[in-house]
């Protein structure tokens, strides 16, 4: 390493130098210091290097949460390796797509997923398949102890570190090529934005595959020297019971999350007064059920946290303090991140009207893996083209309208779904929906609802159209109505509209 370079790995050294003795990772059981979990990072990126692996290959993580996970991660990024975190939710072709996409000539994968593994090997090119946990021959035993060997491989700030692949919900995953200098100036923009301190006693329960979890909450958090403590996925009822056991102070969820955790039945049971920080992002947060929170806690600091994969994922927070004056906002840009608000012609927009939203940061990703026509379309102009719809105030404070591609057209007037979604969502008796345009030969798009309804509840199509014809607009009135037990989903709580669109 060069002197001058900062890597994401130098990130849990310096902060191993300043604390060695303070825990740094609790995962059920195991509890790891700061020195403790440097060293095995350490002993890990040689055991990568040992077999052959060189500088600039790419290394799957296929597993759920744990420190072994955190470790091969780092680890990877020490020996100069390219990371490509898998969700652990997927099988067969959607697997095999990223693992041959990548090139990853390595896969770090849970035991329990290896059976999913096992069905594609064959078919990939990773000829090296490695135990994360809970096995003899796994990572995290063969290096929590015997000596800290000395690395050779020099890595700079420059060189990549992660495939953060994107979520896929309207096209093939693509690969943000993501450097060590992007996910570090990234980590700085998360602690000043979301005042990530020492003592919040953080728990990381949301997938560490997905960029929000690793890149705005472990990292960031190991940065500054808290004690984290991991859960394997996201589980409300153990949710609830780590915080009032642990005091926990410091909890991001996905709104996929929060929505039922907000009535769920255990949340009467569990004292959650130690939590001083709320953080929601990854999708739209319904604003019914946020005031139903901040509500019921009035002391709890809420963050919205938007952004997408390709800027490390944070570009924007709502603050605690201006939820009040606006509550359905995503904030403004963070440290490192300047903004601008277009039209379809690249020209900006007035405040108050709708447009996309373009990004400068050194927070942003290279370009996509292996993609050069995407990447040119995504960063003509000089700016990083996001496909979100937003509006700005005069104030800077950003509000998203929708994905550009989930704006309905119908009758040849455009209607964001999101704007349907939240007058359904005032509805007492949904749960959950999505919003989408299906084909018609009259309305081009006939905006339908598709509505997962809470337990026990009986209501008609026609009583959901009638509640939103009480609060919007006619033309932005749903002409169906579809009742589902569930949305489509990844797991990272995007919800995957194209399956609802068949």
């Amino acid at each position: 390493m060069t002197p001058t370079s900062n890597t994401v790995d130098g990130v849990l050294r310096r902060t191993a130098a300043r604390f060695p003795d303070r825990t740094a990772l609790h995962f059920g059981d195991e509890a790891l210091t700061y020195r403790e979990l440097d060293d095995a990072v350490t002993r890990a990126a040689a055991h990568l290097l040992s077999l052959g692996l060189v500088k600039g290959d790419r290394v799957a993580g296929y597993g759920t949460n744990s420190h072994a996970y955190v470790i091969g991660y780092l680890a990877a990024a020490r020996a100069g390796l390219v990371h490509v975190p898998i969700n652990y939710a997927l099988r067969a072709g959607e697997l095999s797509y990223l693992l041959e996409q990548s090139g990853a000539r390595a896969v770090l994968v849970d035991p329990a997923l290896a059976e999913n593994l096992d069905a594609v090997i064959d078919v990939v090119p990773a000829e090296f398949v490695i135990p994360l946990r809970d096995a003899d021959d796994s990572l995290v035993a063969i290096v929590t102890t015997g000596d800290v060997p000395d690395l050779e491989t020099e890595v700079a700030d420059s060189d990549l570190v992660q495939l953060l692949y994107t979520s896929g919900t309207t096209s093939k995953p693509k690969g943000a090529m993501m450097t060590h200098r992007a996910l570090i100036h990234e980590y700085t923009s998360s602690i000043i934005a979301l005042d990530l301190d020492p003592a919040d006693n953080p728990l990381i329960c949301m997938p560490l595959y997905h960029s929000a979890g690793m890149h705005v909450f472990m990292l960031p958090y190991l940065a500054v020297g808290a004690t984290v403590r991991l859960m394997p996925a996201p589980d409300i009822p153990e949710i609830l019971r780590q915080v009032e056991e642990y005091r926990i102070g410091s909890l991001f969820l996905a709104p996929t999350v929060w929505v039922p955790l907000s009535s769920h039945p255990d949340l009467d049971k569990r004292d959650l007064s130690s939590l001083r920080k709320a953080q929601y992002g990854a999708s739209i947060m319904p604003v019914t059920v946020l005031q139903r929170l901040r509500e019921r806690y009035p002391d709890l600091g809420f963050y919205n946290c938007f952004g997408q994969s390709e800027i490390g994922p944070l570009a924007a927070v709502l603050r605690p303090e201006e939820h009040d004056a606006r509550p359905a906002s995503c904030g403004r840009p963070v440290f490192f991140v300047e903004a601008r608000v277009v039209d379809a012609d690249d020209n900006d927009v007035p405040a108050g009207e709708p447009g996309e939203i373009l990004y400068r940061s050194p927070q942003l990703c290279e370009g996509y893996w292996e993609n050069p026509e995407a990447t040119e379309e995504a960063f003509r102009g000089g700016w990083f083209h996001s496909g979100d719809l937003v509006t700005r105030d005069e104030e800077g404070y950003i509000t998203v309208v929708d994905r550009i591609k989930d704006v309905i057209n119908t009758g040849g007037i455009l209607v964001a779904s999101r704007e349907v979604e939240d007058a359904i969502y005032t509805h007492d008796d949904v749960a959950e929906v999505a919003v989408i345009g299906t084909p018609d030969e009259k309305w081009i798009e006939a905006i339908t609802a598709v509505v997962v309804l809470r337990a026990e509840a009986t209501v008609t199509e026609a009583e959901i159209i009638e509640h939103v014809k009480q609060r919007l607009a006619p033309f932005k009135v749903p002409k169906l109505v579809k009742f589902v037990e569930e949305l489509p989903r990844n797991q990272s709580g995007k919800l995957l509209k194209r399956e609802l669109r068949g």
